[in-house]
């Protein structure tokens, strides 16, 4: 389009098998993706493939967004990962190794105003802002649709944009005009998030995903939007992070940590 163990953070729950961990959905109904598949990377023989059911955001009411006070917020991190892991998003010749990657397992609050716990992979060097991030988010009540590996998505960047995931780790291109480059989803230091209500707007192509063109006028702020002053692109610009929403071709999801 985003090292030790933080167990000190807030460990509650065992970081348990090393098989992506699938987070509940918090509603919607599926949406065709048609992202650029020359640039995304995909695998075959998905151990599983899970229900996609991504939809439009509703407009929660205030009063329940502000009621009565979740549960604390944890994250657990494990690792160095394997290549077992990581058996649709990770390949020989990625720009880093597996066991350089962590898994975190952390709270969030979903559309339907209720905790939930999700599964993202990032850097072993990025984990600490990374949970920084979803601490302030959840305290926020900002709400995440979904969040999971993207290899429960056969590594397919498309399918998980459609189901509306929130995903780091994915060993594939960047979308761009030129040479091949890494995307920093390569590197496990870019995250992407609530792809739906933040979409990429590629010149020359189509809202990726489509069902992003329902969010295309960026202000109307909606719950689980990227919007600059917002409290996700302020809690990224906190720890560092540059935002795609400033890009020529705005990439509303993307936050990584060079901006790239």
């Amino acid at each position: 389009m985003f090292v030790a163990s933080l167990a000190m953070l807030t460990a509650c729950g065992a970081a348990a098998s090393r098989a992506p961990v699938a987070a509940p959905s918090t509603s919607a109904p599926s949406v065709a993706a048609s992202a650029s598949a020359s640039n995304r990377a995909s695998g075959v023989n998905i151990p599983r493939v899970p229900a996609h059911t991504p939809g439009i955001s509703p407009r929660p009411s205030a009063a329940r967004l502000t009621g009565a006070a979740l549960r604390p917020f944890t994250a657990t991190t494990s690792g160095p990962l394997t290549a077992t892991d990581l058996p649709f998003t990770w390949h020989p010749g990625c720009p880093v190794p597996p066991s350089d990657l962590r898994e975190i397992t952390l709270s969030f609050v979903g559309f339907d105003e209720l905790p939930h716990t999700g599964t993202i992979i990032v850097n072993a060097a990025v984990t600490a802002g990374v949970i920084e991030v979803f601490r302030t988010l959840y305290d926020a009540r900002f709400p995440i649709r979904r969040m999971e590996p993207v290899d429960a998505f056969r590594g397919g960047d498309a399918k998980s944009m459609a189901a509306d995931n929130t995903s780091g780790f994915n060993c594939r291109y960047a979308v761009a005009n030129g040479p091949p480059t890494w995307s920093m989803h390569a590197y496990g230091e870019a995250i992407d998030v609530n792809t739906i209500e933040n979409p990429y707007f590629e010149s020359g192509h189509s809202v990726q995903p489509p069902a992003g063109a329902a969010f295309a006028d960026r202000s109307d702020h909606r719950p689980g939007m990227a919007y600059p002053g917002g409290t996700l692109v302020d809690a990224s610009a906190a720890i560092g992070w540059g935002w795609g929403g400033y890009w020529t071709d705005p990439d509303y999801q993307h936050f990584s940590t060079n901006g790239h």
